[in-house]
């Protein structure tokens, strides 16, 4: 698609007045949104793909007659169109996440006081983002089986633990945005439980990254759990940066921890992917990893470089295997990348790595 070619859009949500509400104030927050059809479910909606023939469709998840996930389900392997979800905070956000639509935003309560403005322009941003992005059909889709996005290649490979020193002293950094929330799963899901503590940024509303924590812990081998002011940084756990709060690593004596706070945001984003990485570079050094996955805009490129320039190992997403391929080329164009890999071979050169620490 062309960068000033109009974006056509289908509004999928039960709530007539809702659906009115972003059909009338999308195409006020960006010109480029073209509103070519509004139905009240998602079958309503696949009757109306052919007429409408959208880029971009926004969608409820819980609705009458057939709901968001099976739509994406019926939908997505046949028709790839970007499906932004807007959804309460709800663990099946991350199943239909699962299911290929390429991000999401929190439905706000219409019955409370809400800045319309701001929940327009961001949304109209991810309908921008979302033109361009690539869908991911999970593996289950084609295979029929229950495990979502998969890895197409399996890391053989298992880490042989380095020294206890070497181990307790090295700090993985990953940072992420659109489609991040499934990349981050493929990374994690195909390492041992034995690793190197893990800190994760991924742009993510406030509300959703303790479900998303709690989501990664059932279905990996390490302990993941949503980051809180002042928790130790370990092996084999994974701290997520909280919703609407910035994370940065810190040194206490022979340990690092993280600092969970609230302030302005950085790179346009709070929590903030610079924020984590330039903590990294500053705090770990050459014992850190950093790791650059899909995302749309810049946050992280800078501070992938400074890692880099640190002595750290650092990582970035390919374009190929990318949702969006912004965050990554931005860091790889700039010369903060050591390697890039496809997605599902990053635990592959990650382990690697490790393996040759001593």
């Amino acid at each position: 698609m062309l960068t000033n070619s109009p974006i056509r859009v289908m509004v999928v949500d039960d709530s007539i007045v809702f659906g009115h509400f972003l059909t009338n104030s999308l195409p006020v927050a960006n010109k480029r949104i073209q509103i070519v059809g509004y139905v009240s479910n998602a079958l309503d909606a696949i009757g109306k793909l052919p007429e409408c023939k959208p880029d971009v469709i926004t969608m409820d998840i819980e609705m009458p007659k057939m709901n968001g996930i099976e739509f994406l389900k019926q939908v997505l392997p046949r028709n790839p169109i970007p499906v932004i979800l807007v959804s309460s905070v709800n663990m099946t956000v991350f199943d239909a996440l699962s299911h290929g639509a390429v991000d999401f935003v929190r439905k706000p309560d219409p019955t409370a006081n809400f800045n319309r403005q701001d929940f327009i322009a961001a949304l109209a941003n991810k309908v921008v983002v979302a033109s361009r992005s690539k869908v991911r059909i999970p593996a289950s889709a084609a295979s029929g089986g229950a495990r979502p996005m998969v890895s197409a290649i399996a890391p053989k490979l298992q880490l042989t633990s380095p020294s206890p020193l070497t181990m307790s002293s090295t700090v993985i950094a990953i940072g992420a945005s659109t489609g991040g929330t499934e990349a981050t799963l493929q990374v994690l899901q195909d390492l041992p439980a034995d690793m190197p503590g893990i800190v994760v940024t991924q742009h993510m509303p406030e509300g959703f990254t303790k479900m998303y924590a709690e989501r990664l812990d059932r279905l990996c081998k390490l302990h993941v759990k949503e980051a809180s002011n002042g928790d130790r940084i370990e092996r084999g756990t994974v701290l997520i940066a909280p919703g609407n709060q910035h994370m940065k690593v810190v040194r206490i004596g022979t340990s690092y921890s993280v600092s969970c706070f609230t302030g302005e945001k950085v790179s346009g984003h709070m929590p903030s992917v610079d924020v984590l990485f330039r903590s990294m570079a500053e705090t770990v050094g050459k014992n850190g990893i950093g790791i650059i996955l899909t995302g749309m805009g810049a946050d992280g490129a800078d501070g992938l470089l400074r890692m880099r320039k640190s002595g750290a190992y650092t990582i970035g997403q390919d374009r190929e295997s990318c949702v969006v391929y912004g965050m990554p080329m931005v860091a790889y164009d700039i010369g903060g990348v050591c390697t890039q890999s496809s997605c599902a071979n990053i635990p592959r050169v990650l382990l690697n790595h490790l393996n040759k620490l001593k």
